[in-house]
């Protein structure tokens, strides 16, 4: 009698937390993440839970286990770790040890269409499509590349291979790609996950002697994106199956979009043959977000808030003070301006630019790069072969005087000095030198593209 009271007043808190999870983690994720778990013990601190997948078990233990244990908590169970368990006599145990997955939920909330058998696959952000992603110089090959791939047709680009730094939009793209492949035709068999993920189903498979099925299930898709697949480095195994897959999926002339911090032939420890199959395709980099592309980002973000919450209002030069302050990632520039919602949402009232900069004093501290003007000398000797004694002395040979001057500008743009100041900096020359240069290299920019790419190089090393 007593453990029939105890199961009850665990099962009402389940569903009390079941009911708070669905809030948060939103219907697609609480579908094919939350509702197929079924709750099975809570003894010792230990909850336990049952699944369909060790699979699915690892993927929710990852992305949702600590928001569980956290409704748990407040629930008032006396829990400190979950648990989740594979039943051997499960109808569905049959998955555990074929390697099938749930179904991911694509952007319309639906699992996607898999034909025979579902993909080993992670679930799309439904915020990640074209639509919402902003397009600007420094990201606007890679997007152009991602939209080609996306409209299907023959394979163009294979494999398309994004890189760049955290928060540059590689992950977004790859998103976007899957959701439109889907939605042009649902019946497309499009996996997307990490190299992780990859690495994870491959050594489970080994483990449970079930490489034919991985094999299987892996060279079946029609399109494979595998992300930040520098995580394989190093990994000899793993990195074998994956250049098998890689052939095998290229063979059939299947679509394969890949995603790194660095480009292929920067990978420490990844196999060379695997470098070379990379390189076959289209390498676009993700530059670091320029100041309008960052201004872009904010003003999109604001409007969508503005549709939920018409009552938002921001001062002039706030979101200008914003993307030129912040300019390490767009992921750090959108926390900012979600705190600053938040903020005003909790305290009422019109977002001042007095008021963010103490909301996001820490922000502002983290995101301060001192560039010093020695250091753009020494930067810019360096790129161009010359001697820093030089680049300060007084000679005129047009091999020095050139970087001379994109010292200069680049002096001018990343730090506070002012023109006298730079001059004397620079030798001991006179402010106007440095107006000259400035304006010089300034239009060298627009009909130089040597020059160009020159200067954008340089702020890119200088800024981060």
């Amino acid at each position: 009698m007593v453990k029939q009271v105890k199961d009850e007043m665990t099962d009402t808190m389940w569903g009390q937390v079941r009911a708070q999870l669905e809030k948060s983690v939103g219907q697609n994720n609480y579908r094919n993440w939350i509702e197929p778990l079924e709750f099975a013990d809570l003894e010792g601190g230990v909850a336990t839970f049952l699944v369909p997948t060790n699979f699915m078990g690892t993927w929710v233990q990852r992305n949702f286990g600590e928001q569980i244990l956290r409704h748990m908590i407040s629930a008032g169970a006396k829990v400190s770790r979950l648990e989740f368990v594979v039943p051997a006599s499960a109808p569905q145990a049959r998955a555990a040890t074929t390697g099938e997955t749930p179904p991911p939920a694509n952007g319309n909330g639906r699992p996607a269409r898999t034909g025979g058998g579902e993909l080993p696959g992670a679930p799309l952000d439904k915020r990640f499509t074209f639509d919402n992603f902003v397009v600007g110089k420094p990201n606007e090959l890679a997007h152009a590349a991602a939209r080609r791939v996306a409209e299907g047709g023959p394979v163009t680009f294979n494999p398309l291979f994004l890189y760049g730094g955290v928060g540059l939009g590689k992950t977004h793209l790859m998103h976007a790609i899957a959701h439109e492949m889907q939605e042009r035709n649902p019946d497309l068999r499009v996996v997307y996950l990490s190299a992780e993920q990859f690495m994870y189903r491959f050594v489970q498979a080994l483990r449970e002697k079930q490489m034919m099925d991985f094999k299987h299930l892996f060279r079946s898709v029609d399109v494979l994106m595998v992300d930040d697949v520098q995580f394989i480095a190093g990994k000899d195994s793993t990195q074998e199956e994956f250049f098998h897959t890689f052939n095998a999926l290229v063979d059939q002339n299947k679509q394969i979009i890949i995603s790194a911090d660095r480009a292929p032939g920067e990978i420490k420890d990844l196999e060379e043959r695997i470098k070379s199959r990379l390189q076959c395709g289209l390498v676009v980099d993700l530059h670091p977000t320029d100041y309008e592309l960052r201004l872009g980002v904010l003003q999109t973000k604001v409007a969508a808030y503005r549709e939920q919450y018409p009552d938002l209002s921001i001062a002039d030069g706030v979101l200008e003070f914003l993307a030129h302050r912040i300019t390490t990632n767009v992921r750090v520039l959108e926390g900012a301006l979600m705190r600053l919602f938040a903020f005003a949402s909790l305290v009422g009232g019109e977002i001042t630019l007095e008021r963010a900069q103490e909301c996001l004093t820490d922000v502002l501290r983290a995101s301060d790069r001192k560039v010093t003007v020695e250091e753009i000398q020494r930067k810019v000797a360096e790129h161009y072969g010359v001697r820093f004694s030089d680049m300060i002395g007084p000679k005129r040979l047009r091999s020095i005087a050139r970087p001379r001057q994109v010292a200069m500008m680049l002096s001018k743009e990343l730090t506070t000095r002012s023109y006298p100041d730079i001059g004397r900096r620079f030798g001991g020359r006179d402010h106007s030198t440095v107006m000259h240069a400035v304006k010089r290299v300034e239009e060298l920019i627009k009909s130089d593209q040597q020059i160009a790419e020159d200067v954008e190089l340089l702020r890119r090393l200088l800024e981060h």
